[in-house]
């Protein structure tokens, strides 16, 4: 279970930390210190109710077509191939940024602007649903699966209030061309390792 806990933790931290317009947003309002904690509550508890939807979705088509897992499995790792190689490209070309926005926004405000970003965004259920489903058929029912879901949820957790606290201190780094390019680079390393440990797992 350990294992799967590490993967689904590894697999979840990598999706979340390349920048994007929910992770700029969660940036911004840590650097203004505007209503941090209910952000950051709000995209954490998003993330796992779509990781829960995705492990257990999974589950009940593998049930209804034993055929499911394997095709999942090889969609699964060629998505990560793929994502690899986005970051790759990213890093080579230096494609990401952060600009601040307007400050002074209603909590509600905020978790309205956070809903958009987090539920009208089609790569947070390719992510989810499909690529961490995906990603947790290679583990057995009950609990390998359930510790790759845990793990998942903790990852986002960890990132989300990470990110939304620490934004200050890790302001000066995030602005530095080089750090994402590193960072790309990172994650593509680790998107074809865990693509790697899916076909493997055939």
């Amino acid at each position: 279970m350990t294992g799967a806990a590490l993967t689904g933790f590894f697999t979840s931290l990598s999706l979340i930390l390349a920048i994007g317009a929910q992770n700029a947003f969660v940036l911004r309002q840590g650097l203004t210190r505007e209503h941090v904690f209910a952000l950051c509550l709000f995209c954490a508890l998003s993330d796992a109710l779509l990781i829960a939807a995705g492990v257990a979705g999974f589950g009940i088509i593998s049930a209804a077509w034993p055929g499911a897992t394997t095709a999942l499995i090889l969609a699964g790792a060629a998505f990560l191939v793929v994502y690899g190689a986005m970051r790759l490209r990213s890093a080579l070309t230096g494609g990401n940024g952060m600009h601040r926005q307007g400050q002074g926004r209603s909590v509600w405000q905020v978790l309205a602007l956070a809903a958009a970003m987090t539920w009208l965004n089609p790569h947070v259920y390719l992510d989810t649903l499909g690529l961490i489903g995906a990603v947790s058929a290679g583990f057995a029912p009950g609990a390998p699966r359930m510790g790759f879901a845990i793990g998942a949820v903790t990852a986002s957790f960890l990132f989300f209030f990470t990110l939304g606290y620490g934004a200050r201190r890790l302001a000066p780094i995030m602005a530095s061309a080089r750090a994402w390019r590193i960072l790309d680079l990172a994650i593509a390393l680790l998107m074809w390792t865990i693509a790697a440990t899916l076909l493997l797992k055939l």
